[in-house]
């Protein structure tokens, strides 16, 4: 049987979203030169790797042909949708923690070009900060975008800062308009910075991130990743909710993540997930970036999903040779 050991690709890989099609294994994420806003002289963004087999992956090129310069130098968390016959790249671009849109590009090959459709699917002046895109197809054949934005209210106890919404999509490629919120932060542990300068005023700025949709036993589970990406409270935990656009609760997470955290002295910061399943076409996976030793990288790790009477954990995160 094969193993791996974490993490299964060396190089930096953020945001690490897989899929398969047609018994290969595709995965993209943020590599460093879209996290660290360097992609001048890049005529694609955003890496690819190739994997037959689940444990080897290999560099697979580059997937978007860089939109207009305009838009900014920070590409961040792609991911793919698959759907009659084309491919649907959802990802966002800006200019760091200042005016980022979500938009979409297209290819008929998973391995790309993917091309811009020329649109962004919000408006930046309605929305001036929007990241990490999720697609997700419901048993009816109808698709969401989940996402994140900024919310500077505190309504119902809520705390200032990222989180997460979800829209109907009316195209693959257009929002219905629709958005519903999903999850606020509430918890110390999903603190991303005090005392930060955003929108003309300063705030106790909290974080819910990364969102990835599952549906279980006929319940929607929105996993996402809380606080700050740099830090060792960074970690995964989810919402559930009986109907797609909520309401959601993800009460029992007050002492901090519950499906991905930090093993002080073996694995830091784990976050931002994507699920897939294995070989067998039947154990599910978690696909999560964890930071290097030296704190220089994100890269891929990924560790079985396990279906709990408590709710869904993580066998991981791990770091010793694991069985597929």
């Amino acid at each position: 049987m094969p193993t791996y050991t974490n993490p299964v690709y060396n190089g930096y890989f953020a945001d690490p979203f897989v899929w398969h099609h047609e018994g290969i294994y595709y995965a993209i994420g943020t590599g460093a030169a879209e996290a660290e806003g360097e992609v001048e002289v890049q005529l694609r963004v955003f890496p690819l790797l190739r994997s037959e087999n689940f444990v080897a992956w290999e560099f697979a090129g580059n997937a978007l042909l860089r939109p207009d310069a305009a838009l900014g130098d920070n590409f961040w968390a792609p991911e793919v949708a698959y759907w009659d016959g084309t491919f649907y790249l959802y990802y966002s671009v800006g200019h760091g923690d200042k005016q980022h849109q979500l938009r979409v590009a297209t290819s008929d090959r998973p391995l790309g070009p993917y091309e811009d459709i020329g649109e962004p699917l919000l408006k930046l002046e309605t929305y001036p900060f929007a990241i990490d895109p999720h697609p997700f197809r419901d048993d009816d054949g109808q698709w969401y975008l989940f996402y994140a934005r900024d919310f500077l209210d505190t309504e119902a106890g809520a705390r200032v800062g990222t989180a997460i919404v979800v829209d109907r999509l009316q195209t693959m490629t257009t929002l219905a308009g629709t958005e519903q919120t999903v999850l606020r932060a509430r918890s110390e542990w999903q603190r991303f910075l005090a005392n930060r300068p955003m929108y003309e005023g300063v705030y106790d700025w909290h974080t819910l991130e990364g969102p990835c949709v599952r549906k279980h036993k006929g319940r929607y589970y929105c996993f996402y990743s809380g606080g700050r990406w740099e830090t060792e409270e960074y970690g995964v935990d989810y919402g559930i909710a009986d109907r797609i656009t909520g309401p959601y609760s993800d009460a029992g997470n007050e002492n901090g993540p519950r499906v991905l955290r930090t093993v002080p002295d073996r694995v830091f910061g784990p976050g931002h997930n994507s699920i897939v399943f294995g070989p067998d076409h039947q154990t599910e996976y978690v696909i999560y970036h964890a930071w290097s030793a030296d704190r220089s990288a994100r890269r891929m790790c990924l560790d079985k999903l396990i279906w709990t009477p408590d709710g869904p954990r993580c066998q991981g995160p791990t770091w010793t040779p694991q069985t597929i």
